[in-house]
């Protein structure tokens, strides 16, 4: 069986050599670049992100990857957004009062986390929805998140979703209340938590992205 070929996306903002190698370690054949042609081509795209949703926002459109995102979906082809690669599908981001528009893929708004103690450092349980793929055989596990912000809320009206369309399933974790841990929607997955420093429970969640490719 051919290895999956799998592009990490290189914008420069996201832990992108942790995350080359917990793909290698699952068996996909991995590049790290901005190309554009070997980003449409890959069988997989991910797309990291650490910082600030503004400024990943920015460097995306630098490195053209909204308009890489939003063909390689419209096409069918997968793409995995982590940590602030999830937050930037949404509509936007607030940050110190100003609001940055983000690729519009889910509806709804990133903000800070309503916590006593924040940012959200360390391990945690989520809750999965039925028939996740992603979360296959570690839907009871922990995984490790490391943010401030993040979407609270995750609702789709029948305007946006056909009903001849699979809504997306989306899993939920808590620090101070419930937030989007991860979402299933077609070829476009995402998780607030990083994966790739998740432990055996990460390396599974990847090998199961990777695996659909």
């Amino acid at each position: 069986m051919t290895a999956p070929r799998v592009v990490v996306f290189d914008y420069g903002f996201g832990n992108v050599r942790s995350a080359v190698r917990a793909l290698e370690r699952v068996g996909a054949d991995v590049e790290l670049t901005s190309d554009r042609d070997a980003a449409m081509s890959a069988d997989g795209l991910l797309v990291p992100g650490v910082g600030a949703f503004s400024a990943v926002m920015a460097g995306l459109r630098a490195a053209r990857g909204d308009q890489i995102i939003e063909r390689r979906l419209a096409g069918g082809r997968p793409v995995l957004g982590i940590c602030v690669g999830l937050q930037v599908l949404f509509d936007a981001g607030i940050e110190g009062g100003e609001s940055t528009e983000g690729l519009a893929q889910w509806p709804g708004v990133v903000d800070r986390l309503q916590a006593p103690v924040v940012p959200h450092m360390g391990w945690s349980p989520v809750q999965t929805p039925e028939g996740t793929r992603l979360f296959a055989g570690v839907e009871d596990q922990r995984f490790y998140f490391v943010h401030s912000y993040a979407a609270r809320s995750f609702t789709l009206t029948g305007e946006v979703v056909a009903e001849s369309l699979r809504p997306p399933m989306v899993t939920w974790s808590e620090h101070g209340g419930r937030f989007v841990a991860a979402v299933e929607n077609g070829p476009l997955s995402a998780t607030q938590f990083h994966p790739e420093k998740s432990g055996d429970a990460g390396a599974t969640l990847l090998e199961n992205w990777c695996a659909a490719l």
